[in-house]
């Protein structure tokens, strides 16, 4: 069997145009675990678990056929049922039926609670007269927020505060630094490593209501927004003016712009445009002591001092609030076509040009030579948005797939590419009857592998079993720990791997000049004796 990791270099993969890459070994696992619910796992899907069947509906990728064709035309018509279900959208309070409790952090791991007072009717009264409105104290509408969406960490927070603009959160944020409150920021909630979510009663504050777009310029591309603004609704605005979001997510139709940008968030588009460190313009940012720094610029160019806003781009909450993003939008692309491959791994490649025909030459070239070769046994190729869309959305619901097998231990890590694959059968060696299974996906184009271990129930030897032996591997090949959702909650005692001490002190010496008494996002992102 060919190795898939030889697609890196096929002569003509770049294609001039800019690739996207997805890869995924235990694709047929989707279907098994029931991941998009009784409306879309008809037999449309589960024969997708042949490969074969995804061919038999039309000329398959042995007749070279490729450009513009599908191959899958039962389930991409518009009578097919992934056409006709909505692209997932993650909500932590949507609970699937008879779903157990969620343990609370506090009693499933070994966190003491720092001595940060304790909201009294006193503090409520002045968020109150701060926030008119916009506090909530209501246990039911506080449980959605205090869980996070995978449902396996769960703090107690009492109070959630509602700002609209930068300099309420300055207010709050004043006033929880005087009185050593801790506060929870909080976006879309839909992070993988438990950093959206209280640890403790940490009071949350949401940027839900800070959804406006502020500005956009249609030469240039540059959007400015608040940070409560929906992915998919910002893409949306743009497209329809010409350009797209750099940054695309599965978790689009939930996650908030600011908490995109607060955890450097990778996704599909990564590859093409590159990571937000380089696609952010500028940040406004509230300090932990209400001090607004605005850095909202829209220059391409500004080489004056330090570029403060890096800080703040993966920093996950605990050196500042963001409130407002200046972000450089790309020309949306004329054409683009996405080929789904079999090699022996699925692989979804999408490409983005500015000429169809040309570009669809291109890559019937590149998909010709990689048959031939023997690299790709099968595949189909989309052109039309619905299929795009489609094809996109069985990539986008794995992890929602994943959340519904049971309880699931999630690594995102970035490793060389010759090995990106190799911990996946490591571990399911390892752990054997344990773990009900051991999945791998991610990004071949960057070298990031989502490792997914489900079993039935959260299990203290299993977890023993899985760390630190995987971070352990991930440092023997010079890898990170963390590629592309952070560090968190769950992975603040890891970073070691990664880092040397020095970088970890910088780090720690960063956290407590901008926020002394430690009250923002606590328990997150750095060692416990940070």
């Amino acid at each position: 069997m060919v190795s898939p990791w030889k697609t890196a270099s096929v002569p003509g993969l770049q294609l001039g145009l800019g690739c996207g890459f997805w890869i995924c070994r235990s694709y047929r696992f989707l279907f098994r675990a029931g991941a998009m619910g009784p409306h879309v796992v008809p037999r449309q899907l589960v024969w997708l678990s042949r490969w074969q069947a995804v061919c038999a509906w039309g000329a398959s990728v042995q007749h070279r056929t490729w450009a513009g064709v599908s191959r899958i035309p039962s389930l991409l018509s518009s009578g097919g049922a992934l056409s006709a279900s909505p692209l997932v959208c993650r909500s932590s309070s949507s609970t699937p039926p008879g779903a157990p409790e969620v343990v609370l952090t506090q009693q499933r791991y070994p966190v003491t609670r720092l001595p940060f007072s304790v909201v009294s009717s006193e503090d409520l009264a002045a968020f109150e007269r701060i926030l008119p409105g916009g506090v909530v104290t209501d246990p039911e509408v506080l449980e959605a927020s205090n869980v996070d969406w995978l449902r396996t960490v769960r703090g107690c927070s009492k109070v959630l505060l509602r700002p609209r603009t930068s300099q309420e959160v300055a207010r709050i944020l004043r006033y929880c630094h005087e009185r050593n409150l801790a506060v929870n920021p909080q976006g879309g909630n839909t992070g993988m490593v438990g950093g959206s979510v209280p640890v403790f009663d940490e009071i949350i504050l949401s940027t839900t209501l800070m959804n406006r777009v502020i500005s956009f310029n249609s030469v240039s591309g540059t959007l400015v927004c608040q940070a409560g603004c929906v992915l998919e609704e910002l893409s949306r605005y743009v497209e329809e003016r010409g350009f797209v979001m750099p940054l695309d997510l599965g978790a689009k139709g939930s996650c908030h712009i600011g908490g995109n940008v607060a955890t450097n968030a990778g996704g599909l588009r990564f590859l093409r445009y590159g990571s937000l460190h380089g696609t952010v313009l500028g940040l406004e940012v509230v300090l932990a002591d209400g001090t607004v720094l605005d850095c909202l610029t829209s220059l391409r160019k500004d080489n004056t001092g330090y570029d403060l806003k890096q800080l703040f781009i993966g920093s996950e909450g605990t050196l500042g609030v963001i409130t407002a993003v200046s972000i450089q939008c790309p020309p949306k692309p004329r054409a683009v076509n996405v080929a789904f491959l079999e090699s022996p791994f699925y692989v979804l490649v999408e490409t983005s040009g500015s000429r169809a025909g040309h570009d669809s030459e291109k890559l019937s070239d590149f998909l010709e030579q990689a048959l031939s070769s023997g690299l790709v046994t099968d595949g189909t190729v989309a052109t039309d948005q619905t299929r795009l869309k489609a094809l996109w959305a069985l990539r986008e619901r794995i992890s929602e797939a994943l959340s519904r097998d049971g309880y699931v231990y999630k690594y995102d890590l970035s490793l060389p590419t010759e090995r990106l694959y190799d911990l996946v059968s490591d571990l399911r060696a390892r752990l054997g009857s344990q773990a009900k299974h051991v999945v791998g996906y991610g990004h071949l184009g960057d070298g990031n592998l989502h490792l997914n271990v489900t079993s039935e129930a959260f299990s203290p030897s299993l977890l023993a079993d899985l760390e630190p032996y995987v971070y352990e591997w991930t440092a023997r090949q010079r890898g990170s720990v963390s590629a592309e959702h952070g560090l968190g909650f769950k992975k603040r005692g890891v970073l070691s791997y990664s880092k040397p001490p020095e970088a970890l002190r910088l780090m720690q010496q960063l956290k407590a000049l901008l926020d002394p008494k430690g009250i923002l996002n606590p328990y997150k992102t750095l060692p416990a004796q940070a």
